[in-house]
């Protein structure tokens, strides 16, 4: 299940469930169940590679796991430190794909079908335009998208994770479209 909208009181239920991963493994599973797919959705839009999301996923939770007996509870809910080890290492693999490039054979791995319908090449260019507009905002805004559109998180809850008021959040917000507005107005 993803950390959509928790129900209330749920925060202290998952200090519970942190304390017993630290000493029972089938706990930890409880938690990954729970924040796996909010993760893997989270680095697959900042990357926009199934496998190296599925990988970078994995060793969010492998840190995680690793470093949970110093994991200190701040009043913030647990996903907001994964979130955290999931931005970090995005950002490591960032860095490391522009020290060292890699060209695929084909734009998706596959060679594309001579019966692709315009309409479905025009949508797809659309999202590809968005999304490398979306690429090119710093960090802070794209975590910042993804956790309001693919997420479907609330100000609050994005301010909670990203360590800023609901006030800097709207700001960033409206700051964030707009510049993905003048953006792609400029593209086309």
């Amino acid at each position: 299940m993803s950390a959509r909208r928790s129900p209330a009181g749920s925060l202290e239920d998952e200090r519970r469930l942190v304390e017993r991963a630290r000493r029972d493994p089938e706990a930890f599973g409880e938690l990954y169940l729970r924040y796996v797919r909010s993760i893997y959705n989270y680095i697959f839009y900042r990357t926009g590679d199934p496998e190296e999301a599925e990988d970078l996923t994995s060793r969010v939770f492998l840190q995680a796991l690793q470093h949970l007996p110093r994991f200190r509870e701040r009043g913030l809910p647990f996903a907001a430190w994964l979130f955290r080890i999931a931005h970090n290492l995005v950002a490591n693999w960032h860095r490391d794909r522009q020290r060292h490039p890699v060209f695929p054979l084909s734009e998706n791995g596959h060679e594309r079908s001579a019966e692709r319908v315009e309409a479905a090449l025009e949508r797809q260019e659309e999202r590809e335009q968005l999304l490398k507009a979306i690429r090119r905002l710093p960090p802070d805004r794209q975590q910042l998208l993804i956790l309001k559109f693919v997420e479907g998180l609330s100000n609050a809850e994005i301010a909670r994770i990203m360590g800023r008021t609901e006030g800097a959040i709207r700001v960033l917000y409206h700051r964030t479209l707009e510049a993905l507005r003048k953006e792609l107005t400029r593209e086309r």
